[in-house]
């Protein structure tokens, strides 16, 4: 595939690289990767886990893979490496590929297919959701119960110093003026 294109952009995040391809990565859904023990399945995830220990994620959504690496090496000394790696591993990706995530204890007041979460996920798709994925990343909703909407960062929103403080209190405030005045946004471990 010798036609693949590959750019690199920066993202809000300082330890997290966005890495645009020509071709898509994954045409369903994202998909987070923390270990390179979990990529067992997904070859390209596991060979830019494999360029460096300092490695801490691979988000894979759409046609970018957000890399994210934990502060202790310059992006001069990976990126090209990753590069490399995404080229010699793309041909052989599927983009169709299934991931399953670990299962965790969710609470929901709502089901998950319930009309407030559809509401609630309607509303960040239109706002919120765009530019996160602009940046590289995005939010997933893990509960939502007494008003209290608890989400998930990933890619690189997911150690982003501005997600923790900014991001959260503009999504809090859109889904106020949108949802409900009272709705409190918390980060989440993925148990509500």
């Amino acid at each position: 595939m010798s036609d693949i294109r590959l750019g690199i952009q920066s993202t809000p995040n300082p330890n997290a690289l966005k890495f645009v391809v020509s071709v898509p990565v994954k045409t369903e859904g994202n998909v987070t990767y923390k270990r390179v023990e979990d990529c067992a399945n997904n070859t390209l995830a596991k060979a830019i886990f494999e360029v460096s220990n300092f490695i801490i994620e691979v988000y894979f959504f759409d046609n970018y893979i957000t890399v994210t690496q934990n502060g202790g090496i310059d992006w001069e000394q990976l990126e090209e490496k990753i590069k490399a790696a995404i080229l010699a591993n793309i041909a052989g990706h599927n983009p169709d590929f299934k991931h399953e995530e670990p299962k965790k204890e969710l609470l929901y007041s709502a089901a998950p297919d319930s009309p407030e979460i559809q509401k609630i996920n309607s509303i960040l798709d239109q706002t919120v959701r765009p530019a996160l994925q602009m940046d590289g990343g995005d939010l997933q909703i893990i509960g939502y119960q007494d008003k209290i909407l608890k989400i998930n960062y990933q890619g690189a929103c997911g150690s982003c110093p501005s997600s923790t403080m900014g991001t959260i209190y503009a999504i809090q405030n859109i889904l106020r003026d949108n949802f409900d005045p009272e709705i409190t946004v918390e980060v989440s471990n993925g148990i509500i």
